[in-house]
């Protein structure tokens, strides 16, 4: 679950993480009053998405930026006019772009030097890591590529939890000392706190600045959060802003079932995980394109897979729908039925291949042979993938 740079600026605050005075605002009268509560002065105005590139992107109004730099807070007022209710394209939002809900109004720091710094989880290790590098304010991915060697990396024991060492290594390979580097150190501790203890799955700050009064201030603020461990957290799940998600992944959730939006033509509905990932791939190995990833788990009900059907069809850009189903923990019949019921509920007329496999694979091939349903039943994961892809070519 992500959440938007004020909310995670709020969480920093509380975590003892510094940052720039700020406040946000919904609607036009919102703005004035949070105007109110900074000083007058150089203020930056944030348009607030679930994305990045939000400084290079272009609104659909053709205004451009959605993060400026103002000389004053009357001037911010009129530039946020420009950004609020208006749709913004970056390179991460797609041609759609993202209807900016918020704007986030900061006291626009004196900036001394940037840094990048991250904390996220490395899979390969399994264990946290702090990624950091003294190039910040530009993309990680690029920094990467053209200059590795900027790039620090500390990987912690999560049973020990973050050393002391490893705080101060961090710090002298960044270049800071004297008064930077104590406040820095102080920051990436309760940095990693934060992260730590609210289940985060990453946090990342791009840029982390120094001023010429030896202050370290996050000057931006992402946060995503392992969605596992929501539970945990009610506080956490009420910053969740619905607006910014896929309204199909949202119903999906309604049903617990694992539904990603792709941007392919043949929709799959499948249980399992592994299975879902092997679905899409020999689909686009027979020259098909998925439209989504959907897995019903192990053991649907018939409400689930109906409620599974809709969402699929809700997709205009479906054009064909393939179920593959191996049925471990799964009944098959269960998975037949609610095929029929969904089939007939929404006026099904899109092609659908059907592969069932496994536990009472007999009754539920039995129950959609005497639905009617216009139909076609694949032998094997590459029979069913095979025909689908020729349906709706």
């Amino acid at each position: 679950m992500n959440i938007h740079e004020f909310q995670a600026k709020a969480l920093f605050e509380q975590y003892g993480v510094p940052v720039p005075k700020g406040a946000s605002a919904t609607t036009p009268e919102e703005v004035v009053n949070a105007l109110a509560q900074l000083p007058e002065g150089p203020t930056m105005v944030k348009s607030q998405i679930h994305a990045g590139g939000r400084g290079k992107g272009t609104f659909t109004n053709g205004f451009k930026g959605g993060v400026k730099f103002c000389k004053t807070k009357h001037d911010a007022k009129e530039m946020s006019a420009n950004m609020l209710g208006n749709t913004l394209v970056t390179i991460q939002t797609g041609p759609a772009g993202r209807k900016v809900q918020t704007v986030y109004f900061t006291v626009a720091s004196d900036i001394k030097k940037e840094y990048y710094l991250a904390i996220l989880l490395d899979r390969a290790s399994s264990r946290p890591v702090i990624v950091a590098s003294t190039e910040g304010g530009v993309e990680i991915e690029k920094v990467a590529h053209d200059s590795p060697e900027k790039i620090h990396k500390v990987v912690i024991d999560p049973a020990y939890g973050l050393a002391d060492f490893q705080v101060r290594d961090l710090v002298f390979k960044l270049g800071l000392s004297g008064a930077e580097a104590k406040n820095a150190a102080k920051l990436i501790r309760n940095l990693y706190t934060m992260f730590w203890e609210t289940d985060a799955a990453m946090v990342e700050v791009n840029p982390l600045i120094t001023t010429p009064t030896g202050d370290v201030l996050a000057l931006d603020a992402k946060v995503s959060f392992d969605s596992n461990a929501l539970y945990r957290h009610p506080k956490i799940v009420a910053l969740r802003d619905l607006n910014e998600e896929d309204p199909k992944e949202i119903e999906a959730s309604k049903f617990s079932l694992n539904y990603i939006a792709l941007d392919g033509k043949i929709a799959c509905l499948v249980n399992g995980a592994g299975l879902a990932m092997s679905t899409m791939d020999i689909i686009q190995h027979f020259g098909g394109t998925p439209a989504n990833f959907l897995d019903v788990g192990g053991g649907a009900s018939k409400d689930q897979v109906v409620a599974a059907f809709k969402i699929i069809l809700g997709d205009k850009n479906v054009k064909g729908i393939l179920v593959n189903i191996f049925g471990g923990i799964m009944d098959c019949n269960v998975i037949a039925t609610g095929i029929v019921e969904a089939a007939k509920e929404t006026g099904l007329s899109l092609p659908l291949v059907v592969r069932l496999e496994g536990n009472n694979v007999a009754a539920g091939k039995a129950t959609l042979a005497a639905s009617g349903l216009k139909l076609v039943s694949g032998d094997t994961m590459a029979d069913a993938a095979q025909k689908i892809v020729k349906l709706v070519a």
